[in-house]
């Protein structure tokens, strides 16, 4: 993606989008909501947002938002699902009718806008954002994993196109029968994500001189992220580098047992701002362990910040990192190779750590929120004069996972 930004789409009076999360809750999907709802706007186009209400949201924190009931998931109280009938919605979409529809999730909330803006014949486009599908093994739902698979595809095939970030990915679901798949990329603000971020006085407060390497996670802290084989990599690195620290930044319902079994590790909470800028840069080693993202938005921030990452090879680190250059690419089934170069990344000499920081920022440097978003705008218009509301309803042919 190059610094090039796309001329505004065909105007769009109004788009609703609908999203069981949204800041302040910080993952993925939220940031990336945050910054196509700027861009739209930024181009002029009223925006209505739909999300559950959250406690933590302060009232006139964005204009044109319609809160709905939020319901906290047992044993993952950071995530909420919107419940709201479908009728209440056609109501909003009767009085005030968007030129298109953006469901971001797929949850109840995303359920009742897509059957609410069926029926008013709506261009409704659908988001892939997480990986519903891969989390019921982790969760100890395993049996049900078949039935998740053909429900998100039965669910988007009945949009006119749905969105996701990464190539691979676009391929994969069109193989198990998902139709007018579409890619959109993911931007990095390079200006808040900056090398010049580093702390002395924050390294100092984690116990690390400037020879001591500084591992950094960033995320949720729950079971489908694969933590445990960044602590086994860590202590390794330990092994070595006695020195070395860990730092973990985010939550989740993993963390309670990780501070008991690791209590050397740094909990950090939740970041945000130019103070989760600051943590990114004053590390030194990006490790993501992960096997069940979309795309990961931390890859990029890590690297816009300098900080080489370790990651299986698919998703943002397939496209943006390059192996043994800015980072380590490790095939998805090799976790012992993950380990052996999170290890190996961790010892490397300075001035191989020096090449390897500037790379890591040089290669996302070009990465721009307003041109995906601007891109977004574009699809969104598309949808709109190509809609002819014949993919919702229909009979939909998904392949068994």
């Amino acid at each position: 993606m190059s610094k090039k930004i796309l001329p505004p789409p065909a105007p769009l009076q109004r788009v609703s989008i609908v999203s069981e999360t949204y800041a302040p809750e910080a993952n993925g999907v939220a940031t990336t909501l945050s910054h196509l709802v700027a861009g739209l706007r930024q181009d002029t186009t009223r925006v209505d947002l739909i999300v559950p209400h959250h406690p933590a949201r302060p009232r006139g924190q964005e204009t044109n938002l319609y809160p709905v009931c939020g319901v906290s998931i047992p044993g993952y109280r950071e995530v909420r699902c919107g419940l709201v009938r479908p009728r209440l919605l056609e109501e909003l979409w009767r009085s005030q009718r968007p030129d298109a529809v953006y469901i971001a999730t797929e949850g109840p909330l995303g359920w009742s806008a897509q059957r609410a803006a069926a029926r008013l014949r709506l261009p409704t486009v659908s988001g892939f954002h997480t990986r519903f599908d891969t989390y019921a093994s982790h969760y100890g739902l395993g049996p049900l994993n078949g039935a998740v698979q053909r429900y998100l595809c039965r669910f988007h095939n009945r949009t006119d196109r749905t969105l996701v970030p990464e190539t691979r990915l676009a391929e994969a679901l069109t193989e198990r029968g998902y139709r007018n798949v579409e890619t959109l990329g993911r931007g990095v603000d390079t200006h808040r994500f900056h090398p010049d971020r580093r702390s002395a006085t924050l390294r100092a407060g984690w116990g690390a001189d400037d020879r001591a390497p500084v591992l950094l996670y960033v995320g949720r802290l729950a079971a489908e992220k694969n933590l445990g084989l960044a602590v086994e990599a860590f202590r390794h690195i330990q092994h070595v580098q006695p020195a070395a620290r860990l730092v973990l930044v985010g939550d989740g319902p993993m963390r309670a047992e990780l501070q008991r079994q690791h209590p050397d590790l740094i909990f950090a909470g939740v970041r945000r701002g130019a103070d989760l800028a600051r943590y990114y840069a004053s590390a030194d080693l990006f490790l993501f362990p992960s096997l069940s993202e979309t795309f990961g938005n931390v890859t990029l921030e890590a690297l816009a910040s300098g900080v080489p990452v370790i990651a299986f090879d698919y998703a943002a680190a397939h496209r943006h990192v390059e192996d043994a250059v800015s980072g380590r690419l490790v095939a998805r089934d090799d976790p012992g190779g993950w380990i052996e170069a999170a290890v190996g990344s961790a010892l490397l000499a300075p001035e191989t750590r020096q090449r390897w920081q500037k790379a890591a920022r040089a290669g996302v440097e070009s990465l721009s929120w307003q041109h995906v978003a601007r891109r977004f705008g574009h699809i969104l218009a598309e949808a709109v004069r190509g809609h002819d509301g014949l993919n919702r309803g229909g009979v939909t042919l998904c392949s068994k996972p």
